[in-house]
């Protein structure tokens, strides 16, 4: 039980002695439902309203200030994908309950107002948010994953229109890559050098080379996230639903089933284990010998009522809270590690191989110095303080080599000491992301303002610059910095004699 919940336990009345629950279904979204739990509660004269909230949630109700967010939950795992799935589920209420003209969570705040207008007890019994979050992004699979984000970043703005940007600003990193490493890609060098005087044709090419790797990248990549978007992006179908049906159970039925189909893993966190775990509170209030009327999403009523009737079919609590790490194997991870194993594997091999300590030394400074440009720049392209750009730059080659030890971590917990982010922050970006007249590149900077989105913009793009260092820019400057021993045939020399040397040794041991 959540720390609210034991104090508003201490301050219930004493029981009647008549234990039983009453729940009512509601639609968070619905007038009618207001008027319904109003008329229940005041009818039934109950001991406690229980009511499908955490503490967190009941303070928003309440206009309290929100709790600050825990930093180690915010900047561990994969909590950057478990806000986006927060954020998204709060974003879906939110446009339902603009739509229908109704603030979502009034029936909650209805139940709350009445309970203490009539001198009766308030129990919260839902489970913590954000654990329900993070084992709602554990259950689901990397498509339903996709999906999820990508009706998100639907939301943004036209798809065409977030397509190109999204393209346009990948085709300006290539770009830059290219021009830096690579060469041009699409003018032959020295082709206008000859048409235009002096340098001038050798700029021309630059420029012109950098403005069609740019378009072409744009629309190679703009188009077909264009065309996923628009998938994502869906009709006004909502606006159909009739809201005086959406507490009847053939309609809330069918829309279980929906969100069955789409995810089964997500449906049994988000409604399944919340029906257990709200069931186990209020048998508690009965065994205890309150009479409670319980108010609850139309959606859970069935589960909870089933539960009730045979609290022996109830599973442990034990199973019902607490984080997971999933039902799969993360692919991010292994791959992760994958890398970090070639970096290792990488200088170990050239030790083996009798590489000198200069070109020891110069490998390693170039991973240092290219993590720090690209961790710290785009740590400082996502609005963090200089310090905290300058411990991504610092920190970031030991990504490469630890993946455990992300570089985004250390930037993001030296950003904290310069801001605070708390749930009221969604509320926030969900206002912004309803302003549907704003460039997209407007929406993007006035998000930014926002604490949340900038803590987890910084410690996101930290984290791809710093991977971006690693596995795209180091690979392809090894020819320039080792080109005292060979470029990469030496390279490959000294890797090779490494691998001959390690298989003498392990054979040894052997």
């Amino acid at each position: 039980m959540t720390e609210h919940a034991e104090s508003a336990a201490d301050d219930l009345p004493q029981p009647s002695g008549a234990g039983r629950v009453d729940v009512v279904g509601t639609a968070h979204v619905s007038e009618h439902s207001v008027a319904e739990v109003e008329s229940a509660i005041e009818e039934a004269d109950p001991d406690v309203v229980a009511v499908e909230l955490d503490e967190g949630r009941y303070r928003q109700i309440k206009g309290e200030t929100p709790d600050d967010l825990d930093a180690s939950d915010l900047l561990r795992g994969n909590t950057v994908f478990q806000f986006l799935a927060y954020w998204m589920l709060s974003y879906i209420q939110t446009r339902l309950g603009e739509r229908f003209d109704i603030q979502p969570g009034a029936d909650m705040k209805a139940g709350i107002d009445t309970a203490e207008r009539l001198g009766l007890g308030v129990a919260l019994v839902d489970r913590d948010i954000q654990t329900t979050v993070q084992r709602f992004w554990a259950r689901l699979s990397a498509v339903e994953k996709l999906t999820l984000v990508g009706s998100l970043a639907a939301e943004l703005g036209p798809p065409l229109t977030v397509g190109l940007t999204f393209g346009a600003v990948l085709g300006g990193a290539v770009a830059i890559v290219a021009g830096a490493f690579a060469g041009p890609l699409i003018v032959p060098s020295g082709a206008l050098s000859g048409v235009l005087p002096g340098g001038v044709g050798t700029t021309v090419a630059g420029l012109l080379d950098t403005l069609l790797t740019i378009c072409v990248v744009a629309l190679a990549v703009g188009i077909p996230i264009a065309a996923v978007l628009t998938r994502f992006r869906g009709g006004e179908e909502v606006e159909e639903f009739d809201m005086e049906r959406l507490t009847d159970t053939d309609v809330v039925s069918a829309m279980m089933e929906e969100f069955r189909q789409f995810s089964p893993g997500g449906a049994e966190a988000l409604i399944d284990e919340r029906d257990a775990f709200i069931a186990h509170r209020l048998v508690a209030l009965r065994e205890a010998g309150y009479h409670v009327v319980a108010v609850v999403g139309a959606g859970h009523r069935e589960g909870i009522e089933r539960y009730l009737d045979d609290p022996d079919s109830l599973p442990p609590m034990e199973s019902l809270v607490g984080t997971e790490s999933g039902r799969r194997v993360s692919l991010y991870k292994l791959i992760g590690y994958g890398f970090g194993f070639v970096f290792l594997a990488f200088f170990g091999l050239l030790i083996l191989g009798g590489a000198s300590q200069s070109v020891l030394l110069q490998l390693f400074v170039a991973l240092v110095a290219v993590n720090a440009v690209l961790a710290g720049g785009l740590a400082k392209v996502a609005g963090a303080h200089w310090s905290s750009a300058l411990a991504a730059g610092a920190f970031g080659w030991l990504t490469s080599l630890f993946p455990l030890l992300a570089a985004g971590w250390f930037a993001g917990y030296v950003e904290l000491k310069y801001i605070s982010v708390n749930i009221s922050d969604i509320a926030t970006l969900n206002d912004i992301l309803n302003d549907q007249e704003s460039p997209i590149m407007d929406l993007v900077a006035r998000m930014r303002q926002v604490p949340l989105f900038r803590l987890i913009l910084v410690v996101a793009l930290t984290n791809v610059g710093s991977a971006v260092a690693s596995y795209v820019v180091f690979p392809v400057l090894i020819p320039y910095i080792s080109s005292d021993i060979g470029g990469m045939a030496g390279v490959s020399r000294l890797l090779w004699q490494g691998v001959r040397e390690g298989t003498q040794i392990l054979v040894g041991v052997l």
